[in-house]
This record gives C-alpha cells, sequence and structure tokens, in this order.
C-alpha cells in the first residue's frame, strides 16, 4: 500500500485538483475530539476535485478517507497513510426545491442546515439543530436524535465512487439502519430532503428549546465526539416507555469522572467520553475499553461504539465488544 505521504503522490495529486492540498497537516484541528497525528489533506474546491482525487488515489493504490467537522471519529495518534478529503467549503450548498424538497451539500453543519430551513418554516431537519457534524457524515452514518435521524427525511443521494464516478441514489436503494446508511466506500457530495412545512414561529421555539436542551445536557463545552456508544436497546429503570441507553449503563457501572490519561468519562453525560487536556487516541481507546468491561461484568451487556474508530489506512475497527456478550 503507497502512502498519500508521499512525495510523488503529493506532486501528482496537486497537479489534478484546483482546490489546496496540505502535507503533514496535524488531524487533531479536523476532530472535535482535538486529537490525531499527521496526514495529507485535501480541501477540495468543488465535487470535480473529490473525482480526481480518488481517480488518482485509484490509480496509485493509495487509500482514502473522507471527513466532515470530525464529530464521530477518533482519529489516529500516528497520523494516516490515507489520503483523508475534507468536505467542507465548495460542498456547503442549501437550496430550496418546492414543495418542501430541498437539496443540500454534504459540507454544510447540520446545525446550520437545520436552522436556515427552520427559519423557511420547514421541519424535519430541525432537530439536528445541536448536532455537530456535516450533512454528508450525517448521511453517511444516519445520525439521529429526538425521535428522527436522516434516514426518515432523505430522498435521494449523489455521491462519487472510487473510480471517481458520480451517481444518483434514490432513497429506496440505501440500506439505512440504525446508526448507519450502508454507503460504505463512498463519498456523499449532497443529498435531496423531503421536509414539511410549518408554523415558522412554532419550528423556531422548538429549535431554540433543542438546542438549550443539548447545551444543558451534554458537555460539548470540551472536546468530545458525541456518543461513544450506541444505545443497546431494552427497558429504561429511569423513564417508562422509554429506551435503555449506554449513558444510562455506563453512569450505573460508577464510571461518571473516570479517567485514563487525558481522556474522561463526563461527569455531566456518561456516554460522553471527553478530552479533558492532551488525551491521545491510546487513551480514549483504554477508557472504551474500561467501559466496555464494566458494563458487561455487571450488566451481561456488551457495548456497540457509536465513534468510528479510524485505523491509519482509512479503515474503520469492529464496533461491536470484541468481548461479546
Amino acid at each position: 500500500m503507497r502512502s498519500a505521504r508521499d512525495a510523488g503522490f503529493v506532486a501528482g495529486l496537486r497537479a489534478r485538483i484546483a482546490g489546496e492540498l496540505r502535507e503533514r497537516e496535524s488531524l487533531a484541528r479536523y476532530s472535535t475530539y482535538r486529537i490525531g497525528g499527521p496526514a495529507t489533506v485535501l480541501l477540495p474546491r468543488s465535487p470535480e476535485d473529490v473525482g480526481a482525487a480518488l481517480r488518482f488515489a485509484a490509480d496509485g493504490g493509495v487509500p482514502w478517507f473522507a471527513l466532515g467537522l470530525g464529530s464521530n471519529l477518533l482519529l489516529p495518534d500516528e497520523g494516516m497513510d490515507a489520503l483523508v478529503i475534507r468536505i467542507g467549503k465548495g460542498l456547503d450548498r442549501l437550496e430550496a426545491l418546492g414543495g418542501g424538497g430541498w437539496r443540500v451539500g454534504a459540507g454544510l453543519p447540520q446545525p446550520l442546515a437545520a436552522r436556515k430551513t427552520a427559519e423557511q418554516g420547514f421541519a424535519g431537519l430541525h432537530r439536528f439543530v445541536g448536532v455537530p457534524g456535516t450533512v454528508g457524515g450525517g448521511v453517511y452514518m444516519n445520525a439521529g436524535c429526538h425521535g428522527g435521524d436522516w434516514a426518515g427525511v432523505v430522498r435521494s443521494v449523489v455521491v462519487v465512487d472510487p473510480a471517481g464516478a458520480d451517481r444518483v441514489l434514490p432513497r429506496d436503494a440505501i440500506p439505512f439502519g440504525y446508526r448507519h446508511s450502508g454507503l460504505g466506500g463512498v463519498v456523499v457530495l449532497e443529498t435531496t430532503v423531503a421536509l414539511e412545512p410549518t408554523d415558522r414561529a412554532a419550528i423556531e421555539a422548538e429549535v431554540a428549546e433543542l438546542f438549550r436542551w443539548r447545551q444543558e445536557g451534554t458537555p460539548f463545552n470540551q472536546p468530545c465526539c458525541g456518543s461513544v456508544f450506541k444505545n443497546p436497546g431494552g427497558p429504561s429503570w429511569k423513564r417508562p416507555d422509554a429506551p435503555r441507553t449506554a449513558g444510562q449503563l455506563i453512569e450505573a457501572a460508577g464510571l461518571k469522572g473516570t479517567r485514563v490519561g487525558g481522556a474522561e468519562v463526563s461527569p455531566m453525560h456518561a456516554n460522553y467520553f471527553v478530552n479533558a487536556g492532551g488525551a491521545t487516541a491510546a487513551e480514549v481507546r483504554g477508557l472504551i475499553a474500561l467501559a466496555r468491561r464494566a458494563v458487561r461484568e455487571r450488566f451481561g451487556v456488551g457495548l456497540e461504539t457509536e465513534v468510528k474508530l479510524v485505523r491509519p489506512d482509512g479503515s474503520f475497527e469492529p464496533a461491536e465488544d470484541p468481548a461479546g456478550e
């Protein structure tokens, strides 16, 4: 496997794109965890840059990794040999199509998409106002909160495949599931969604309330990835007719405030592991392992990660608890 950090690869790719290519760039600046080593990072100016980069990487045997705002990822301490393609400016349009339809670029932050569509009196994306990350990452991981997810609003998704070819996938061709889309091996460029016209004042008030709840209930004033584990299901012991959550299990295991190096189980929300200062990916992984072990031993539940644990080649480690249930 060739590395995107190879000087020859960098020179060749730079000649093929209009966007910016950064060498030996710290990935910590592209992660809400503020963790990650050096990599070659492409800031594409347009969808054409993404296609050109994927074609050149494929021809050279270089792996690649698409990255939005880095909110659901733990990037490796040693950096990445994969070419990192940052989906942001240049891929962030928002366009009303009429009849409740909207075209949304993959690089647009989810909170911005939520606010702008709510301001126009449309509900559906408003629930993402407090969810960090881009639209592309949200679609790719089928992000969800407050009883909804991207699968519930998507009409179609435009992707580019590893050969650099664009294609449009209708909703029924995408195998959405809980916190996954089945879109492996492609880069999301944009999506069209179907939203519900609603009273503008009412939806803006709901957006304000959701944002307030998110600020008060989660530690987004510290570097973190969002939820570390998927909710395992089963009945809650806190609220009738509510699901059991990973946070409940971790808190009941007595782990709030537990630290491994600079990584800490948030005292505010047990399913948020924060970078309390100088944390490494290895320390976050150690805390994940500790929480899994404690919950498995006490409750017989194997926790599955929601955060994606990224390897240097851009692949993900398995989400399942390696020790099982």
